[in-house]
């Protein structure tokens, strides 16, 4: 999309959208209070927004390539800062990592050759060599699009557990004041799967009873045996 077309869509938005809800931007100017934060990926064709069919001011939003949290001290970037304020300055309830079908970060873990010319790439997506492991190990039976969505789930479930040696979340987790969800999105069928701690299985998101009800406990278990269902146990 050409910048001539932003400028065009700002112009449309200063004239109809921001006139038309006012009373909500004059709400927003005044601060922020959302119970969600949303952590997912950078990829253009995310709209977590537009998924979820929220407004603006109701998700705190952490994006970047693969969707990653990096494990507490391992990197000093933005992740860090951002899980902290999400928590302890704007008192979230809710932590919602989503990564989605067909992601370029995850296809370049699977095949370190595409990162050739992608240096920084590459060693950014270090922090997913976990997720690298367990596929290695346990999906050498899959290939090709069900490769690459195993690997998409097990990179959630991986950015769960660095999420949780957060100090913030793991008092959030201790207080029952804070959940975590799974979640994988289907751009192609618009399916959003979460992770059911009751199956240990990505299940269509209407399929899991009281899905906000059940937080993933503070501690993820072994990796089940390798069996082509997907998915791993959580314990308490």
């Amino acid at each position: 999309m050409p910048v001539q077309q932003l400028v065009a869509g700002v112009h449309h938005f200063r004239s109809q959208v921001f006139k038309e809800q006012r009373d909500l931007f004059e709400r927003l100017g005044s601060g922020q209070s959302p119970n969600t934060m949303f952590i997912t990926c950078s990829d253009s064709r995310i709209d977590p927004n537009l998924i979820t069919q929220t407004a603006p001011g109701d998700l705190f939003v952490l994006r970047n390539a693969g969707n990653m949290v990096p494990a507490y001290g391992a990197s000093n970037g933005g992740e860090t800062a951002a899980v902290e304020f999400a928590i302890r300055a704007l008192d979230v309830k809710d932590i919602i990592i989503c990564g989605h079908s067909q992601c370029g970060a995850m296809k370049g873990l699977l095949k370190p050759e595409m990162l050739a010319e992608l240096p920084d790439t590459a060693k950014w997506l270090q922090l997913a060599e976990t997720t690298r492991q367990i596929v290695r190990a346990k999906y050498h039976h899959l290939s090709g699009d069900e490769l690459l969505s195993a690997t998409i789930e097990e990179n959630v479930l991986s950015q769960i557990e660095n999420l949780q040696t957060h100090p913030a979340v793991a008092v959030g987790l201790m207080r029952g004041s804070l959940k975590l969800h799974a979640w994988h999105y289907e751009i192609e069928t618009g399916e959003i799967y979460a992770y059911d701690v009751t199956s240990g299985q990505f299940l269509p998101l209407g399929m899991i009873k009281e899905h906000h009800s059940h937080p993933a406990p503070p501690v993820l278990a072994s990796h089940k045996a390798p069996d082509g269902s997907g998915g791993r146990e959580l314990k308490s």
